[in-house]
């Protein structure tokens, strides 16, 4: 006799599935969505939670960050394609806002330089990369508070490969960004948002 399979809702959630979304209650809690009463509430529902039925209904009101995954348990395999290649030229290019980032990102600084900023983007992927190549203008790298930065793969060139992020502690579930290539004659700067973007992301906070 063939068992049927047991519902989502069914399924037994794991110490680490609890902890991520306490994790995201007390964020949410952060950003004001949730008052104390509502998060002392749902925390200790979701610590002591045993499905993920008990679970997904303590997030289901709440936006999912930029870069993670918005569900329970492993997110849904990724299709991999080609590289995306960005050329800064004479004018420069960027991505920036809303973009779906690929599991592999090719930058050439050029004449004009590129910007990758990554704090509003969907990260499908755990181990993102960016190979770079600073050339004569350079390369911005902006990530969201929570990543963690590789840059033991880049070459720091003439101008250097510059990680300004610091060693803090990488959120559950946060992507790990791997930076290879070279910082060419300009270099290439991974930083977090600054002052002006942090304006600008608190003004536009991301769609429910």
């Amino acid at each position: 006799m063939t068992m049927e399979p047991r519902p989502r809702a069914e399924m037994r959630a794991s110490h680490e599935d609890r902890e991520a979304v306490a994790e995201r209650l007390r964020e949410a809690a952060g950003e004001g969505r949730l008052d104390i009463d509502e998060l002392e509430e749902r925390l200790e529902r979701a610590l002591t939670a045993k499905t993920y039925g008990e679970l997904e209904p303590l997030l289901a009101d709440l936006p999912a960050l930029p870069g993670r995954h918005a569900g329970l348990g492993p997110a849904p395999a990724a299709q991999e394609g080609p590289p995306l290649v960005l050329k800064g030229g004479l004018h420069g290019d960027e991505r920036v806002g809303r973009w779906r980032v690929p599991r592999k990102v090719v930058a050439h600084g050029g004449l004009g330089g590129v910007k990758l900023d990554y704090t509003r983007a969907d990260c499908p992927w755990p181990e993102p990369e960016v190979e770079v190549h600073g050339d004569m203008a350079g390369i911005t790298i902006v990530v969201p508070l929570g990543w963690e930065v590789d840059t033991t793969g880049a070459d720091s060139g003439f101008g250097g490969v510059k990680n300004k992020t610091g060693a803090e502690e990488r959120r559950p579930g946060a992507p790990l960004l791997r930076v290879t290539g070279t910082g060419g004659v300009a270099g290439v700067t991974i930083r977090h948002p600054n002052l002006w973007e942090r304006r600008r992301l608190r003004d536009n906070p991301p769609p429910s």
